[in-house]
């Protein structure tokens, strides 16, 4: 979504990187560019106004750190004032004291309500809570019958009384009653002991009087504790004139951006906040159920700044990965004994619970560089090496150096796959098992870190700025002598030279030494001559 955006801003902050201050027409440049960047994603004016002015104010003040360059202090204005914009803190449901806590969906149609409503179940459920779907939108044709699939998916009962608008006109069925239907589903939600309740209503191609006199009603039956927009993050500008004229006639408590995943600007996200004043509580990121996500502003400043989003990764992982399962692959990495193929398996296959490996992997800081190749990354790779690893034998998989080519040739037939597939992932998986064991003796990470190995061309050069040697001048060409010299330079302190002719120092003049001053042995001065 955001990815021009991201990429103009940090073309943008790379031109103050050899700059030692900054200067009020540094400054100036770079705001004029910060502006010229969030108008082409389409932000609203008065936001863009309003956050380029604080930016430029806070970059001239005596607020700047004198502990950063000039690109880090422009970053950190810049992500600070990203996060005030998106809304400045997290917000999360507010539940009622007595439930049913009630949920009240509204939005123009086709912002993706209806599955957002199932998103939104799924997540409750998962937290713990037992929700209910009310169909009480019947206008819109078979939007009942989409509720009660996506309630089905979710595992979410719905109380659908009507079957709504069953033809093809977007027109109200005669004796339909949405107000009816969501004041019925509130007291259903009571007598069956839901403490949830998700009304899912109807919208339209337009704001119309209509259809806010319609979701006026339907707040007035039920008394919504949350009120929650549902906004299209890819129409634009036109979502804050939306948003604002929803909050004027029906009022809503928080928004919910849907379609985070496309390939539009964004402006959307950047401006409804701000203009409207309410929170953005929501983000649906895809079109699985399980593509839902509580909306950090901060997170999604770093995202916009390249800086990544690794808490949620983390977050992810933790309802992804078994702990147990987790702990003993951690002991056979430590170990490196034991990590087979049947592990790898295993492990792929809880990443890939986590969700798409391009959206994991743009959650890491600096990914914006290599976002051609991750367009270019094929997720079908992952399938592939699944079915290769799928298509050997227990024994193989634990030991693959008993695999001979007879063997490669049948597991590339029986995966749909070519030898040579098959040759990579068996060479790539044995160069993996080396790394691991040499971390496991103490190796570390290939790298030229202190007791690590070194990368190609970090060999002796790198150990010889670690320990510089002092230079000798005059070397001997005896390698015995100019063993000694270096000794003697490594000490501080001037080396002996022997007599000439005396290759190993031995013509020196021996001095006199006293037999009786030295402490012998009993029984040891007889050898002495005395």
């Amino acid at each position: 979504m955001f990815a021009t955006l991201s990429d103009r801003l940090t073309s943008t902050f790379k031109n103050l990187r050899t700059k030692g201050r900054l200067s009020e027409a540094d400054v100036d440049a770079t705001v004029r560019e910060i502006r010229r960047a969030l108008l082409d994603a389409d932000v609203a004016v008065s936001v863009v106004r309003q956050f380029t002015g604080a930016v430029r104010e806070r970059a001239l003040s005596a607020e700047v750190s004198q502990a950063l360059n000039p690109a880090q202090q422009v970053v950190k204005i810049v992500n600070d004032e990203l996060v005030a914009i998106l809304g400045g803190e997290t917000r999360t449901l507010r539940f009622a004291k007595t439930p049913p806590t009630v949920i009240l969906l509204a939005g123009l149609q086709g912002a993706g309500k209806t599955t957002l409503a199932g998103k939104l179940a799924l997540q409750l459920k998962g937290e713990g809570h037992t929700p209910l779907l009310v169909a009480a939108d019947l206008q819109r044709p078979n939007a009942v019958t989409q509720l009660q699939v996506v309630g089905e998916r979710a595992g979410v009962p719905v109380f659908a009384p009507h079957p709504g608008n069953q033809g093809s006109d977007d027109v109200l069925p005669a004796g339909a009653d949405p107000v009816a239907v969501a004041r019925a589903g509130l007291e259903a939600a009571r007598a069956r002991q839901h403490d949830v309740l998700i009304v899912d209503t109807a919208g339209r191609l337009g704001v119309d009087a209509e259809l806010m006199a319609q979701a006026a009603d339907i707040r007035d039956a039920v008394q919504p504790d949350e009120i929650l927009f549902v906004i299209d993050a890819m129409i634009g500008q036109d979502a804050v004139t939306t948003a604002q004229a929803f909050a004027d006639g029906v009022g809503f408590t928080g928004v919910v951006l849907s379609k985070l995943d496309g390939d539009a600007r964004g402006g959307a996200a950047l401006s409804v906040a701000s203009v409207t004043g309410r929170p953005i509580m929501y983000a649906s990121t895809g079109e699985k159920l399980t593509d839902f996500e509580v909306f950090h502003p901060d997170r999604m400043a770093s995202r916009i700044l390249d800086m990544g989003d690794v808490l949620t990764l983390i977050e992810q992982a933790e309802k992804a990965f078994d702990e147990q399962q987790a702990q003993e692959m951690a002991g056979k990495l430590a170990s490196g004994e034991g990590f087979t193929l049947a592990d790898f398996l295993q492990q792929m296959q809880q990443l890939r619970k986590m969700g798409s490996l391009k959206k994991m992997f743009g959650m890491l800081p600096g990914m914006a560089q290599m976002r051609d190749a991750l367009d270019s990354f094929d997720e079908r790779e992952v399938d592939r090496i699944e079915a290769i690893i799928h298509s050997m034998t227990p024994a193989e998989r634990d030991n693959p150096k008993i695999i001979n080519g007879s063997r490669r040739a049948r597991i590339a037939r029986g995966s749909g796959t070519t030898p040579t597939d098959v040759n990579q992932l068996l060479e790539r998986f044995d160069a993996a098992q080396k790394m691991m064991k040499q971390m496991a003796r103490g190796g570390g990470m290939p790298g030229g870190m202190p007791g690590m190995g070194n990368l190609p061309g970090m060999g002796k050069k790198a150990r010889g700025k670690s320990a510089p040697q002092r230079k000798v001048r005059g070397k001997s060409g005896n390698p015995a002598k100019r063993a000694a010299q270096e000794k003697a330079a490594l000490e501080g302190r001037p080396a002996t030279s022997a007599p000439a002719g005396s290759a190993f120092g031995l013509g020196r003049q021996a001095p006199d030494v006293d037999p009786a001053s030295l402490e012998l042995p009993a029984g040891l001065d007889k050898f002495l001559g005395r």
